[in-house]
């Protein structure tokens, strides 16, 4: 017998998958509610885990595929745990004309850490993304939330490594 979503059992006992469970009925389990489901999971939890992902498929009625490629289509949602600290830099035509190539570079050297990877203490995640939307202020560089641009390359640098050290 095949539970209703509602009767499903939740992948564990913590108890924000609750929260979670509520974006889901409040688009009646209905593939429409994946990515604000998605959404309520990366705010919840951090990141947008496997079981996660099998759990959004299952109770939304859409085959794991589409859940995952959604997850990692749209750069918000993190498939892994991040760092203390999280800075996404936009690799769009602006930002790269504007010294984006550059920016990445340089807090690569700095933090010995590849795009898309955390730091070993666990301090930051650097991140990019295709087009974060900020052309008007190319380069466009997001450190903990917060949208920093029309910066050179060293300014950045700077701020990043001044928020990781606090």
């Amino acid at each position: 017998m095949i539970l209703p979503p509602e009767k499903q059992p939740m992948p564990s006992d913590d108890k924000r998958w609750r929260l979670v469970a509520t974006a889901m009925r409040r688009h009646g389990y209905k593939s429409h509610g994946l990515i604000e489901s998605l959404h309520s999971i990366q705010e919840t939890f951090g990141y947008v885990s496997e079981d996660a992902l099998k759990f959004t498929a299952k109770m939304l009625r859409v085959p794991l595929s589409q859940a995952y490629g959604v997850a990692s289509f749209y750069h918000y949602f993190n498939l892994k745990p991040l760092g203390r600290h999280s800075c996404v830099v936009c690799r769009g035509t602006a930002c790269h004309i504007k010294g984006s190539a550059q920016i990445l570079s340089d807090l690569e050297q700095l933090f010995a850490v590849r795009v898309g990877e955390t730091t070993e203490d666990g301090s930051l995640s650097l991140l990019s993304a295709q087009c974060l939307g900020a052309c008007g202020i190319a380069p466009a560089v997001v450190l903990d939330g917060v949208v920093m641009g029309r910066a050179e390359a060293e300014s950045i640098v700077h701020r990043v490594e001044e928020v990781v050290a606090a």
